[in-house]
């Protein structure tokens, strides 16, 4: 019998890297491999199951990333945009798919996950639902749709010790409404308006952030024009669906030839 494919949690100290412990272990294609998390921490050279409170695990905490990678056939990580670009490297030196859902990445972070790409699969998301990405297929439609008399305002709220604004998911929205319209995201991105700012700029893609309490996120996509409005929204309640999306993604990658992915290429809805 093939052995399920094993798949390494990177921060594994993390909101996020327990959850996804937690829903490997529940899995029934995939197996827990390994836990990594950075030198230093108070983890390290413990049994995984013990440091967060449970039954022994069998698997230890390592801080070795290119050792823990070897042993595994996928690495999900949801950690800081350094960390990732590392984690990238030497994924692909292991040939494991590497799912990343880390925000906050630079141009430059992402050509040098680019070059990684050549060797390895990536699979890459702002956000891992199902429900979020058919909201940014929506949002591409609705605007190629309509024409620039639409307003296009893009507002998303997280919990307060969330570090990146925009949120990854905002920015994936505002790069499916750019697309639709034909234009570069870079070009007509407005954000953080204060002060006597003037008039809004027809064309421009509005950004707003809320930072509060435990939200998980929500998102909501607005156009707007003269006598009218349409709004899209997206709010999650359980954290859980995007560990079990990225699951998903390290399961489709286990077949596919090196290159750069989205959750659109995992759910089928490219096109």
């Amino acid at each position: 019998m093939t052995q399920a494919p094993g798949v390494v949690v990177t921060g594994v100290s993390g909101r996020m890297g327990q959850m996804l412990v937690r829903e490997i272990l529940a899995h029934d294609k995939l197996r827990l491999a390994g836990a990594l998390e950075r030198k230093g921490h108070d983890w390290v050279g413990r049994d995984l199951g013990t440091a967060m409170g449970g039954a022994e695990l069998g698997i230890a905490v390592s801080d070795d990333a290119l050792d823990t990678f070897a042993k595994a056939q996928a690495v999900i990580d949801f950690t800081a945009p350094a960390a990732t670009v590392e984690f990238a490297a030497l994924a692909a030196q292991a040939r494991a798919v590497h799912v990343i859902g880390t925000t906050g990445l630079s141009e430059d972070d992402l050509k040098k996950i680019h070059v990684a790409g050549r060797h390895a699969v990536i699979v890459r998301a702002g956000n891992m639902s199902l429900g979020v990405n058919l909201l940014t297929q929506v949002t591409k439609q609705v605007a190629a749709a309509l024409d620039v008399d639409w307003d296009i305002e893009i507002v998303e709220a997280h919990h307060n010790r969330k570090v990146d604004a925009p949120s990854g998911t905002a920015l994936m929205l505002g790069e499916a409404a750019a697309e639709g319209r034909g234009v570069d995201l870079d070009e007509v991105s407005d954000r953080g308006r204060d002060g006597i700012t003037g008039a809004r700029k027809q064309g421009d893609i509005g950004f707003h952030a809320i930072r509060g309490g435990d939200v998980i996120g929500e998102h909501e996509v607005i156009f707007a024009t003269g006598g009218e409005r349409i709004t899209l929204k997206h709010m999650a309640s359980d954290r859980s669906l995007f560990a079990r999306g990225a699951l998903e993604a390290a399961l489709w990658g286990q077949d596919k030839a090196p290159g750069e992915y989205d959750m659109l290429d995992v759910l089928g809805l490219k096109g």
